[in-house]
Order: C-alpha cells, then structure tokens, then sequence
C-alpha cells in the first residue's frame, strides 16, 4: 500500500504554486506596494519631522540671541538713564549749594547792613545820653558826691537802653 499518491502530490504541488502565484499577482503585490507607500510615507513624515526640528531649533538660536541683544538694550538704557540720574542729581546738588551760598551772601550782607544801623543808632543814643548827662552837670553844682551820683545815673541810663 501505497501512501503516497504521485497524482495527489503533484496536483497538490501544482495547486499550492498557483495559489502562491495568484497571492503573489492579486494579494501580495497590492499588499506590499501599498506597506512600501506606507514606509515611504512615514520615512517622509520623519524627515518633515526632522526638517521643522531643525528649523525649530535654529528659531530657538535666533530668538535668543534676540533675547540677548534687548537684554543688553535694556541694560544698555538703564545705565543710560542712570548715569543721566546721576547728572541730574549733581546738577540739581550744584545748583542747590550755589542758591544756598547765594542766600547766605545775602543774609551776611543784610546782617552786616543790621549791625551797621544799630551802631549807628546805639552811637546816636550814645551822643544824646552824653548831652543829657553834659547838660545835668552844667546845671548843678558839682562836688565830688554829686558827680558819682551824676556818674551813676548816666551808666544806669545807658544800661537801662541797650
């Protein structure tokens, strides 16, 4: 007994080539073109991909040395507006102890022109007492008492005044 059957075999054979040559013309082709598509599309995808990150990272390079440029702008300005704070401040300093000098001139002046009044008005008191004090004694007697007493009144006077 025969198991195996040559005509089995070979038609077996021959049906199973068929088949793979008809997967191979209507299933396999279709199949692997479009998966070969699909890499091809996803190989695209990933070099888009690749592409916006290069491009990414060159708007990151260039955004921060933008970043770095209006930072020393900025800081660049703040020292510009301190320096001219400072100016200001000297300026204003300068102009402040110049009135200041100014004014003290002038009170020194009007103080001078003050004390110059009151000596002439003390030495205008000075000759009134003093002929006051001149006509007493012409018209009394004088002794030794009464001039003390005269003297006395007259340095009185004086103190009473100032």
């Amino acid at each position: 007994m025969n198991l195996i059957d040559p005509k089995i075999v070979v038609t077996q054979i021959l049906g199973f080539l068929v088949l793979v040559w008809g997967l191979r013309k209507w299933a396999f082709g279709p199949l692997m073109s479009q998966l070969e598509k699909r890499r091809e599309a996803i190989a695209a995808e990933f070099k888009a991909a690749d592409d916006r990150k290069a491009e990414a990272e060159k708007l990151r390079t260039q955004y921060e040395q933008e970043l770095r440029g209006i930072e020393a702008k900025a800081r660049a300005r703040l020292n510009e507006s301190m320096a001219e704070g400072q100016r200001l401040a000297s300026e204003i300093k300068t102009q402040a102890q110049d009135e200041a000098s100014r004014r003290l001139h002038q009170a020194e002046d009007e103080i001078a022109r003050e004390r110059e009044k009151a000596k002439e008005i003390l030495k205008e008191q000075m000759v009134q007492l003093a002929v006051r004090a001149a006509e007493k004694i012409l018209r009394q007697k004088l002794d030794d008492p009464t001039q003390r007493k005269l003297a006395g009144e007259f340095i009185d006077e004086v103190a009473a005044i100032q």
